[in-house]
């Protein structure tokens, strides 16, 4: 039996077998266009801007401008974490239940958005986290958490 909840760009389909989340809208045609199904896109994007923030760094220290470039570089360093942090997430948008090794929801806060977190074993045996958005609190979010959870209970992939 098909269950399924709303996500940030479409619908998470929990299946016997597999966890399908599809694209619809405005939203998913988006991030269907940027991203894709894989990490690959948005990961070299986050790297060219590291280095353009590397670049603009030497060039405002080579200036005599510290303030700026200290700016800078703390901006970098952070997106260097941030980069390999999410270095082993998955954008895929089948995952078989029988390779799922935990799951986890967050709860929304007053900046985030609830959420998610499915740590799997891909096809290559590697270890990989793919995040499922729920929708935001403009758009019904803490009643599509709240089915989204009831859900994942259900189905005993959450306790």
């Amino acid at each position: 039996m098909d269950k399924k909840f709303k996500t940030k760009t479409g619908y998470c389909h929990v299946l016997p077998d597999n966890i399908v989340l599809t694209r619809d809208g405005v939203l998913g045609e988006i991030s269907k266009i940027a991203v894709g199904n894989t990490m690959t896109r948005s990961m070299i994007i986050y790297s060219l801007f590291l280095v353009y923030l590397i670049y603009k760094v030497v060039t405002l220290y080579a200036i005599g401008d510290m303030v700026r470039a200290i700016f800078h570089l703390a901006v970098a360093v952070l997106l260097f974490f941030a980069l390999l942090k999410r270095v082993n997430n998955s954008a895929t948008p089948v995952i078989p239940r029988n390779k799922i090794k935990a799951v986890t929801f967050k709860k929304a806060t007053a900046l985030t958005r609830a959420y998610f977190l499915i740590d799997f074993e891909d096809e290559k045996g590697k270890l990989k986290k793919r995040i499922i958005m729920l929708p935001g609190s403009m758009s019904g979010g803490y009643e599509a958490a709240e089915g989204a959870v009831k859900i994942m209970q259900e189905e005993k992939l959450i306790a």
